[in-house]
């Protein structure tokens, strides 16, 4: 029963993440248009339509207890996240970028976009921390530093075609089976949709995009049985959050053999 569960969320957030980025391609919204790292021109368009592709096959595959809690996360991570994309682009906030320009931004008095994005996100973490019932404060503390964590690093991974959903796909997939492993199987299938676009530069994640997926398989994670496994996961999520402020992901994925031919699989030659 589970594992049909299970596909059934998968194929429809594949199925629903393909018939969005028909929608998608239909909009002539300029405030979504982006120009990526190669300097050809995207589309934002694909954070919406994963977030909400990733969100409603994650609530079809949750089990009972957990359904609240994904559409609380992936709604509102998504919605913060896609107004981060807009207002994070305007020009009094092209400094407020990483901790360090949140922080900056608040003494000179102003709240950044990625502040309002970080209070958001704690916020639909700590609801789900308490519509998910976990049995103690640390728990509680576990959830919340998981949703808002992955939420986060997903984020930070999605500066080239591909990344950040290469590293969803293989976490949702690690994450599969189980009572709580619908919660990682519609977001695969989402991710899978949108995929292809997402490497050949037509569209990319976002914000919306990133911090939806991260925040629904945060709670996959916050879900998994054993408190020293979950503590560990924390562990590290904290570790490369922390990392990010000092070290260049992408300069670290382009000079470690294997990671490099797996972030360029698929992608557009340059």
């Amino acid at each position: 029963m589970t594992g049909t569960r299970d596909l059934r969320a998968a194929a429809v957030g594949l199925v629903a993440a393909r018939a969005g980025l028909v929608a998608a391609g239909r909009v002539r919204d300029q405030r979504w248009q982006r120009t990526n790292f190669a300097g050809r021109p995207v589309s934002l368009l694909g954070g919406p339509v994963l977030a909400a592709a990733a969100t409603g096959s994650a609530v079809l595959g949750a089990p009972p207890g957990q359904r609240a809690a994904a559409a609380v996360v992936g709604t509102v991570a998504g919605l913060v996240g896609g107004y981060d994309d807009l207002a994070g682009a305007r020009p009094e906030q092209a400094r407020d970028k990483g901790l360090a320009g949140h922080l900056a931004a608040l003494r000179a008095g102003r709240v950044s976009a990625g502040v309002v994005k970080v209070v958001g996100i704690g916020a639909a973490a700590g609801v789900a921390a308490v519509l998910t019932r976990r049995g103690s404060a640390v728990d509680a503390v576990l959830t919340v530093g998981l949703v808002a964590g992955t939420a986060n690093l997903v984020n930070l991974l999605d500066l080239r075609p591909g990344r950040a959903g290469k590293a969803a796909v293989l976490l949702a997939s690690a994450t599969l089976g189980g009572p709580a492993g619908g919660l990682a199987a519609g977001p695969l299938g989402a991710t899978a949709g949108l995929l292809p676009a997402d490497l050949g530069e037509r569209v990319m994640l976002g914000d919306c995009g990133a911090n939806a997926l991260g925040a629904l398989l945060g709670l996959r994670l916050a879900a998994l049985p054993g408190r020293p496994a979950r503590t560990a996961l924390l562990a590290v999520v904290s570790a490369l959050t922390l990392a990010s402020e000092r070290v260049s992901f992408t300069r670290v994925i382009e000079s470690t053999p294997g990671l490099r031919e797996l972030d360029r699989l698929g992608r557009r030659v340059a």
